[in-house]
């Protein structure tokens, strides 16, 4: 038998990615027919590009390792300690590369990697670019949604659970740096042009919580006679919206925020108050308005908490006042209570002093049906928001009357994605969520994450009279 050093029952070393990738293409070159299956070519064709593009990446982020006795990180020494291969989620795929970590010795300290540093990796797993896409995917998808996604379109692909776990990180950093980054992100940006008025607006949406205690709720309402319908273990998250207008009253831009549920809204008023001041430092001739439904503690901060302006209560919340008013004296199928609403809602809407002749006709309702309580409440709600509904006048000077903007900012922001069969949600999770998903709605997501990846990164230098052991470039 002839002797051979070649083992058949070993695998050759695989084949360079980036060799199979132009023989594929050298042989789709020469051929001389269109290939049977296009849609199977293209995949394959994807599948080698993301192979050749793991080989180029794993390269570029080996030029970041030190391989050296001690670095110096953030004017610090630290000792290598260890040197073993690590797995990446990048873009294209998984990456496999070898690197060293090291160590100021003290106790309860993590092991550091210089190389993640020089590179950004994003939570000790993710490329940059990769956690850059999971991120807003996430912040529209649900964790599964996402993990489909991703297994539809080849190249990574990262599980729900771990498409779960990084918002909720990258979150909390973003709260350790919010208001730095926010004013970042402010002077980044420009007022629109042709701007002549801004509107802000605060409203809030409930939120099914985790932690909100259903049981003892529902247990507590009914030891105290109370009806146990409704959203026991909700709790109300705030949206926040700054939107500028032209003469002609159109729209040009809108800043929407989000905050889950927190006392008074004390961090998303905060947050509106920054966005209003920093805009009238930008332009100091802008028209400030502020529409709001009827809330009391909206209009305590609006009216007392941000600089003068004109308050507008929403005109389509007016308007269902009077509904309600009519529909409890004529019924809600009434031919003349539809008949008179239309015609009070005309008048609120298009006449000068329409907020003055429908008190009047509120006042004759609640004198002709005194066994209504609804009528009178309705009254105090437009004798207490009198000055904020001169809708024509305001019309007339271009001026936006309704908060249909921030009750849509409740809906895209909150609603659609975190008020799906069964979703339940804690402070950390939701709140990533709502800060992503407000930023993309905002035209600032790209600035923001270029903000937030940066603190992934570190100065590496190696101290004098130190030389690696394989030398790489330090940057």
């Amino acid at each position: 038998m002839r002797s051979s050093s070649h083992n058949p029952l070993v695998d050759p070393k695989p084949q360079s990615g980036m060799v199979r990738l132009r023989e594929f293409l050298a042989r789709r070159r020469n051929a001389n027919r269109p290939v049977e299956n296009f849609e199977a070519f293209e995949q394959q064709l994807h599948e080698l590009f993301a192979a050749a593009e793991c080989e180029a990446v794993s390269e570029e982020i080996a030029r970041f390792d030190v391989n050296a006795p001690v670095v110096v990180i953030d004017g610090v020494a630290h000792r290598q300690v260890l040197r073993c291969e690590e797995t990446y989620l990048s873009a294209a795929g998984p990456l496999r590369v070898e690197r060293s970590l090291y160590s100021t010795r003290q106790e309860a300290e993590r092991a550091v990697c210089p190389m993640e540093l020089g590179a950004g990796i994003v939570e000790g797993r993710w490329t940059p670019w990769a956690a850059h896409q999971a991120t807003w995917v996430v912040a529209h998808l649900t964790p599964q949604e996402g993990e489909d996604l991703f297994g539809m379109l080849g190249g990574m692909a990262p599980s729900k659970s771990s498409l779960d776990r990084l918002p909720k990180q990258l979150g909390d950093g973003w709260e350790k740096g919010r208001a730095d980054f926010e004013q970042v992100l402010r002077r980044g940006e420009k007022i629109p042009r042709g701007a002549v008025t801004m509107a802000v607006s605060l409203d809030g949406v409930m939120l099914p919580m985790k932690d909100g205690a259903r049981a003892a709720k529902r247990t507590e309402a009914t030891a105290q006679g109370k009806l146990t319908r409704g959203p026991a273990g909700h709790a109300e998250a705030g949206c926040a919206t700054v939107s500028y207008y032209d003469r002609a009253g159109e729209r040009l831009a809108t800043v929407r925020l989000g905050r889950m549920p927190e006392h008074k809204k004390a961090t998303l008023k905060k947050m509106l108050a920054d966005e209003v001041a920093w805009a009238l430092r930008q332009k100091g001739s802008l028209k400030l308005v502020k529409l709001a439904d009827g809330a009391r503690d909206n209009w305590s901060f609006l009216d007392e908490e941000l600089p003068e302006g004109t308050s507008i209560v929403d005109f389509y919340h007016a308007a269902e006042h009077v509904k309600s008013a009519l529909e409890a004296c004529y019924g809600e199928t009434s031919p003349k209570g539809r008949a008179q609403f239309e015609k009070l809602r005309h008048v609120l809407r298009e006449e000068r002093r329409g907020v003055d002749k429908v008190i009047r006709s509120l006042v004759h309702l609640r004198n002709t049906h005194r066994k209504s309580r609804k009528v009178a409440l309705e009254l105090t709600y437009f004798r207490r928001n009198r000055r904020r509904m001169c809708y024509a006048r305001w019309k007339a000077n271009g001026l936006p009357i309704g908060s249909g903007v921030v009750e849509a900012a409740c809906k895209t922001l909150v609603t659609q994605r975190m008020k799906r069969s069964g979703m339940r949600w804690r402070h950390q999770g939701g709140q990533a969520i709502l800060t992503f998903r407000a930023l993309a709605q905002s035209d600032r997501f790209e600035r923001g994450w270029n903000l937030l990846a940066a603190t992934y990164k570190s100065k590496v230098s190696l101290p004098r009279n130190v030389v690696a052991f394989y030398p790489r470039a330090l940057r």
